[in-house]
């Protein structure tokens, strides 16, 4: 018995077996999850995001089971039944391929071609908050999980924000304030920054990147 499930990319070259919590109601948050942390995407890095995705998995799960990770083959031979087959185009679910056994077709060891209705017991919200509590501590989200997503025109001074750091936890920090004018070459008008290294708004490391920000209100 389990709920088991496979997650492969396009170019089907790894796969991520779960026997347990394979259902959409599991998957999506565990690639959610793994967004947030700023790990390295499938498209990009496979290797490494397979490997995130285990240990994510592995921390949640416990033991020494339930999870593993193999050279793909092919759809039919990797199909465990139950949840199917997960095709993920960075960290979206871009397929979902099914199958299910049912009374006809145990009969003959075969699997039917309809369906199985997909897994909806598991809150999104709860489940990311399920990956981190299973994470070590120092490597938690926390409240950054549910902080507000912002574009990066709309922070004030005196806001808490977000500041991701490359693989590792995001800090919470103060905007000291809104960049004018250049900084080394770079027009910062408009841009918020925080005393993270010194210098203000004279130093150009203090200024947030991308066109959004999360923000603790």
């Amino acid at each position: 018995m389990g709920n088991r499930a496979i997650i492969t990319t396009p170019e089907r070259e790894l796969g991520l077996y779960l026997h347990w919590n394979g259902g959409r109601d599991t998957v999506e948050p565990l690639l959610k999850y793994c967004e947030l942390k700023g790990y390295r995407s499938p498209k990009s890095d496979p290797s490494y995001a397979f490997a995130r995705m285990t240990q994510v998995m592995g921390n949640f799960f416990g033991g020494t089971l339930s999870v593993g990770i193999m050279p793909y083959t092919t759809d039919e031979a990797m199909d465990p039944g139950d949840n199917g087959i997960y095709v993920i185009d960075g960290w979206e679910i871009a397929d979902h391929l099914r199958t299910e056994y049912d009374e006809d077709w145990k009969a003959v060891g075969m699997r039917s071609l309809e369906p199985c209705e997909e897994y909806d017991e598991h809150e999104f919200d709860d489940m990311l908050r399920a990956f981190d509590a299973a994470m070590p501590a120092g490597e938690q989200l926390g409240d950054y999980l549910f902080a507000e997503e912002v574009p990066i025109g709309e922070v004030s001074v005196g806001d808490m924000a977000y500041v991701a750091k490359y693989e590792a936890a995001p800090t919470l920090v103060a905007i000291a304030g809104i960049g004018r004018g250049t900084v080394r070459g770079r027009d910062v008008t408009g841009v918020p920054f925080a005393d993270l290294y010194g210098g203000g708004g004279d130093n150009l490391n203090n200024y947030l990147e991308g066109p959004t920000v999360r923000v603790l209100r």
